[in-house]
């Protein structure tokens, strides 16, 4: 193995921050993985930021860790790939100040104050909501206007990450188009959406596509990482996008990524001119192609609390076989967690669990989260119906992959559901830091391809989840009663 090539990757996700190292051909050598600190913003009902010099004094330390336990990869690379709709706040002597995430919904309060909506939907792709970056910003201005006042620069989570690691401000149109601020069939800034949102188009770094050598990792950062040479810096992109070209999807193909949320994507070549109300319109970082897009929301985020709550000490694995054990017509347990069809993906919402009572003396943990794990394909057919409304699909298989889709019993629960063949391609689990190797080899003109060997899950003829997917239909329309009323 000595000489071997390879990327040093950083991935900013929801839940954590991971740091890799991955050969050429998508091989993992090595990788640390740390939780990421969120702060709740008193100023906001629903407020939350991060601290970039703490996140990067993390990544930085992740980062030596997988170098030193490398020693045989030679690092021709660096990326980053991150959560969408995140940004990063840069003042004047270009220091990331603050950082807000997806989770942070500060401009919720004025939503309902936007103006030209339908303008804002048909060139963005996407109804103006605080889940988007411009809200963000909005919420900012309003509410803290020193801190807006420091507003020099934003930029996305991993954009920011290669602005540490080269010293060069960009912004990536996967990224771009989370803010609200871009064209996303132009694949440019909009100058009308920045007078929409009151925010200066100054403020805006220049776009440079996945793929692009950004600049060569500076001197100082060299140092901090360990390295004794400067090697090349590459733009990368939303964790999506990137998880997608891992799966080697083609324009026509359906791609579902299971995480902290699962989007539901198809690929496509042509971007439409008409406004999608079911479905988001994304960059794809592959030239010339956009992503169809539904979304359930948090998924995997509620699956990882409820094993730290049944499952504190055991493995996911004791989880599965626990669930396997249960009959496959016990369905003593139906769970609704907030994972549906729903136009604002971030809304505080009430939900549970409804079983018989009195309690049965068999109910057990693993009907808690076998519950939680058939929601999540629940809440993915859902959306994939709401895709196929949006655009045609007639293959007979989709492919998967995340960190989601290592449970078998969820990877069956939606063959079933969907009646389609499941692709799950070697490497799935890793899938944002395997696309990551697809991206800096095509930077760097490296011939090398990821492993092409992929499982093949088919639907059985069984018609059970199928028949629990109404009954929790019908759990969800009696949770809408109990919902709080959102300030508007």
């Amino acid at each position: 193995m000595a000489g071997q090539k390879g990327y040093l990757v950083f991935d900013i996700g929801t839940g954590n921050a991971r740091v890799a190292v991955v050969t050429a051909g998508g091989e993992v050598t090595a990788l640390e993985r740390e939780d990421i600190e969120y702060v709740t913003d008193p100023l906001y009902p629903d407020g939350r930021y991060f601290s970039p010099e703490r996140i990067w004094t993390k990544i930085s330390a992740m980062a030596r860790t997988v170098i030193a336990k490398s020693p045989h990869i030679t690092l021709i690379g660096i990326t980053s790939t991150s959560q969408r709709q995140g940004v990063v706040l840069i003042n004047k002597d270009k220091k990331a100040f603050l950082g807000l995430p997806n989770i942070d919904n500060r401009g919720r309060e004025w939503e309902s104050g936007i103006e030209l909506k339908d303008e804002v939907h048909q060139q963005t792709g996407r109804l103006p909501s605080a889940l988007f970056s411009a809200m963000k910003l909005v919420g900012l201005k309003e509410r803290q206007p020193s801190l807006w006042k420091e507003v020099t620069y934003i930029t996305s989570i991993s954009d920011w990450v290669t602005f540490e690691l080269s010293g060069i401000l960009s912004y990536e149109p996967s990224q771009a188009a989370e803010t609200l601020l871009f064209d996303v069939r132009k694949k440019a800034w909009s100058e009308k959406l920045c007078n929409i949102f009151g925010v200066p188009s100054s403020i805006l770094p220049s776009l440079v596509r996945s793929g692009t050598v950004v600049g060569m990792l500076t001197f100082k950062k060299a140092a901090v990482l360990g390295l004794s040479e400067r090697v090349p810096v590459i733009a990368g992109g939303g964790d999506t996008q990137l998880a997608i070209k891992s799966a080697d999807a083609k324009p026509g193909d359906i791609v579902i990524i299971s995480g902290t949320t699962t989007p539901i994507t198809k690929i496509t070549a042509e971007a439409g001119t008409e406004s999608l109300e079911k479905a988001w319109l994304n960059c794809h970082t592959e030239e010339g192609q956009w992503l169809l897009e539904t979304n359930p929301g948090v998924t995997g985020l509620n699956y990882q609390k409820l094993k730290s709550i049944f499952y504190p000490n055991e493995s996911y694995g004791v989880m599965e076989r626990e669930i396997a054990k249960l009959p496959k017509y016990d369905h003593a347990c139906v769970s609704a967690l907030g994972s549906y069809l729903s136009p604002e993906k971030n809304a505080l919402a009430k939900g549970g669990f409804i079983f018989d009572a009195p309690l049965s003396q068999n109910l057990s943990r693993a009907h808690f989260v076998k519950a939680a794990l058939l929601e999540i394909a629940f809440s993915i057919k859902w959306n994939y119906e709401a895709l196929t409304e949006v655009t045609s699909f007639s293959q007979n298989d989709v492919k998967v992959c995340g960190g989601g889709f290592q449970s078998d019993a969820l990877t069956q629960f939606l063959a079933n559901l969907l009646q389609k063949k499941i692709y799950k391609r070697e490497g799935f689990s890793q899938a944002s830091v395997m696309g990551a190797a697809v991206i800096c080899n095509e930077a760097l003109g490296v011939k090398e391809e990821l492993s092409s060997n992929t499982k093949v899950i088919e639907p059985e003829s069984d018609q059970t989840d199928l028949f629990l997917y109404e009954e929790w239909k019908h759990t969800q329309r009696l949770f809408t009663h109990f919902q709080p009323a959102v300030k508007a």
